[in-house]
């Protein structure tokens, strides 16, 4: 007889409690989002000690100032994640969410209904905001999660896991539909991404080496979130005042998310105007310019640091202070750069043509095509979700912002009154 690996056990416990929390009334999920949020508060002190030893021991590794604060929970960020607890609670319920319903000429009764996945695992870096987060909406969608964070928020994730099963035990849910993945070795990843028939779907959440990782290793199917390659084209017919607020706004205003832009590209006819206002701007809010033969003369004499662009530069994600930018004879051109550096997260224009505006959002293949608005809208919250699991920038099941709905499948019940089917044509029966 064969015994499983702790990570199999876990999922195989997760399967039985996704089947436990399928068919409960939004009622229950509901009180139990509140007894997490709850408890959350109650047990600050725990979280925040066992969060210490995490911060200390990344600090300690040498660990970027930037990752460390992702890492990082205080007591006003725990309050606020329990307050985004209590915002998923208060959100429709979207199981049992009729999608169509119909009856055909032969009486037959059809029903297209949201249903939960079942077993969601969620594969995230040093952000254990996400295992709070994750955890109340794959509740929420009935679901049950299998939480695997990076080894250097593993403290933090297992004390904020200790306190959500409490408090879902307390509101009379089994324990088992919130768990963390045993281990903080590859290994367990390399477990959970095999579990095929066990866990119904893997999300990754964090950088391109993660998502790539787990895409390219996992027999589970995957919904690939998050790198964020994104642009803002400023096209010849704009408002420049605008169109240095949205790419201030789209690169400046949070660098180090998945939504910020990292690439400008300005057509020819508005780049002797809009290049300086640009570089100023950028200048000021310390940004790095990688540009091309165009972009590095319009800085010249400017206070911009402008450093020529290399091939690599086109693809890169910054998460950072630095943008690359080229200037392009026409919006076509803009969109064939687009479409070969792009990873499908979000893209911008910045037109006052209605005409350039269609034609962009007509050829532009990503999640979001944004027309004189920042890259950074592209959120759940922003779109008024609520909450996001992350950023799917593929096109199967799901895509943008994620969603309760984009963590429910569908199924369709049939209801008869004794119909059987003919071989040559439907036969109603009764």
């Amino acid at each position: 007889m064969t015994t499983d690996s702790p990570v199999l056990a876990t999922a195989r416990r997760a399967r039985a409690a996704a089947a436990a929390l399928a068919p409960l009334p939004r009622s229950l999920k509901d009180a139990a989002l509140v007894a997490m949020a709850d408890a959350l508060v109650a047990r600050t002190p725990e979280i925040t000690a066992a969060n210490a030893e995490d911060v200390a021991r990344a600090r300690a590794a040498g660990t970027a100032e930037s990752v460390v604060d992702r890492l990082t929970l205080t007591v006003e960020r725990i309050i606020a994640i329990a307050s985004d607890v209590r915002d998923v609670a208060a959100l429709p319920d979207p199981v049992g969410e009729v999608l169509r319903g119909y009856t055909l000429p032969n009486g037959l009764d059809v029903r297209q209904v949201r249903v939960p996945l079942g077993v969601v695992g969620i594969i995230y870096e040093a952000r254990p905001n996400v295992t709070a987060d994750a955890a109340a909406l794959c509740l929420k969608s009935g679901n049950a999660v299998l939480l695997r964070g990076s080894a250097s928020a593993y403290r933090s994730n297992t004390a904020l896991v200790e306190v959500l099963r409490d408090a879902v035990v307390s509101a009379g849910l089994p324990a088992d539909v919130i768990q963390l993945v045993p281990g903080e070795s590859r290994d367990s990843v390399t477990e959970l991404m095999r579990a095929r028939g066990l866990v119904d779907v893997l999300i990754p959440r964090g950088g391109a080496s993660l998502i790539r990782t787990v895409v390219e290793g996992s027999t589970v199917p995957v919904i690939e979130t998050g790198t964020g390659n994104c642009h803002v084209y400023v096209d010849a017919q704009t408002d420049l005042a605008m169109a240095v607020g949205i790419l201030l706004n789209s690169k400046a205003q949070r660098v180090s998310v998945c939504n910020s832009a990292e690439t400008l590209l300005v057509h020819q006819d508005v780049a002797e105007a809009f290049l300086p206002l640009a570089l100023a701007a950028l200048a000021e809010a310390g940004v790095t310019v990688h540009g091309d033969e165009a972009v590095l003369k319009a800085a010249e004499g400017g206070p911009a640091t402008v450093v020529p662009a290399t091939e690599e530069d086109w693809e890169t994600e910054y998460l950072s202070y630095d943008l690359a930018a080229a200037v392009v004879p026409s919006l076509d051109a803009a969109v064939e750069h687009i479409r070969r550096w792009s990873s499908g997260h979000t893209e911008a224009i910045v037109t006052t043509s209605q005409a350039a505006a269609r034609r962009f959002t007509q050829l532009v293949d990503a999640a979001t095509v944004a027309v004189n608005a920042s890259t950074r809208f592209t959120d759940g919250g922003e779109f008024g979700f609520g909450a996001e699991i992350g950023i799917s920038t593929q096109k199967l099941h799901a895509r943008g912002p994620m969603g309760l709905p984009e963590l429910t499948s569908t199924k369709y019940v049939v209801t008869g009154d004794g119909h059987v089917r003919g071989e040559a044509t439907q036969t109603v029966g009764g």
